[in-house]
């Protein structure tokens, strides 16, 4: 039985925090205590008298444990710290802290999940890449792909060499982000592949639409953007997003999650189509609206929103931003969507697709 299993992933954004809470989560259901790190963070929150990593953070909050930054968040890459790790690296024991903390969740727990960090080199100039991170904790890697059958088979091959120099072992491969009506292509030649260099393929996961749709708070931050009405509706998820100049001539989904970007002249206009399309009583098609407009035009624009009542009566999250229709869409269209404490349903969606399609038989669970 592997007791020290250590998620990495080609590249960011594949599904390394998807795969881990699946698998944490199958080891816990299946009886072993099961604890949690990860060694090496980037994105880091700053709890006063805590910082830690966002996914250690998520981690406890979702799977019920006390959050220790020694144990489950060792290692933060803060501004400046490359750059001071190369002027005098003898004045730095990452390496230290990384083993203590698995010492101490070892002498805890049946099994340790460590979360890796971006692509299997993230962390090497500060001698910290995945690779010497798993060697270093003698822990067997499970390497997370997004679905593919050529240009996946040529990404594992470069991404797993790191691993194959520092001698780690390669416990299996998992598939992510592959479209259904594929599964069983994907499935039938990455395996025969993967059989070839003696990798067992642990599962294939279908994509899943739903996990890709951002919440208001991700498109705030995306926009630059300022909340004028209904803050507490930014955990809303959105699905499709529509022009002012669209939505007029009528062209928005009714009852769908539709983030709507206007100028903040012609809102009123919009709201009035909108509401014209469907009964009184409905729910808004809207999930969100952000406000366009030029320099400081918050003021004008609350002086003169008449329309204020349907956004309160449906609990509309209304974001104004500086940036016009284009700017808006390009950068809410260049967000990377990832689970984190305002998406828990995504967090429960994850569990429940690892647990549906990843076999843990080759690790001796």
């Amino acid at each position: 039985m592997t007791n020290r299993i250590y998620i990495a992933a080609t590249s960011q954004h594949v599904g390394k925090t998807t795969c881990t809470l699946g698998i944490f989560s199958a080891l816990r259901q299946q009886g072993y205590h099961v604890g949690y790190c990860k060694p090496l963070g980037q994105e880091f929150v700053d709890l006063g008298d805590l910082k830690v990593d966002k996914d250690a953070l998520l981690f406890a909050r979702m799977m019920d444990f006390e959050l220790s930054a020694e144990q489950h968040s060792p290692v933060i890459v803060g501004s400046g710290l490359t750059t001071a790790y190369l002027d005098d690296p003898t004045r730095f024991d990452f390496q230290g802290r990384i083993l203590a903390a698995a010492e101490r969740l070892h002498a805890q727990h049946d099994v340790v999940v460590y979360e890796g960090t971006g692509h299997p080199g993230v962390g090497s100039v500060i001698d910290l890449s995945n690779a010497q991170v798993a060697k270093a904790l003698q822990a067997s890697v499970v390497m997370i792909a997004e679905g593919g059958i050529g240009s996946t088979i040529d990404d594992l091959n470069v991404k797993l060499a790191l691993f194959r120099e520092q001698e780690v072992p390669i416990r299996g491969v998992i598939l992510n982000k592959v479209l259904p009506t594929k599964l069983d292509k994907v499935r039938h030649y990455v395996g025969k592949k993967l059989d070839a260099m003696r990798i067992p393929l642990l599962g294939v996961l279908p994509f899943d639409q739903n996990l890709t749709y951002p919440i208001m708070e991700t498109i705030r931050r995306a926009v630059n953007g300022v909340t004028l009405f209904n803050e507490d509706k930014l955990d809303n998820w959105v699905e499709h997003t529509v022009s002012g100049a669209l939505a007029e001539r009528g062209e928005i989904i009714p009852a769908s999650r539709t983030l709507l970007i206007v100028g903040f002249r012609r809102i009123n206009d919009v709201i009035d189509v909108i509401e014209g399309m469907g009964n009184s009583e409905e729910p808004s098609p809207l999930a969100g609206i952000i406000v366009i407009g030029e320099y400081d035009f918050v003021p004008a624009f609350l002086a003169d929103f008449p329309r204020r009542d349907y956004v309160e009566k449906h609990r509309i999250p209304v974001v104004a931003t500086t940036l016009d229709t284009y700017g808006a869409a390009l950068k809410i269209s260049r967000i990377e969507v990832k689970i984190n404490l305002r998406t828990p349903w995504k967090v429960q969606r994850a569990i429940e697709i690892v647990q549906a399609h990843v076999h843990l038989q080759p690790l001796g669970y």
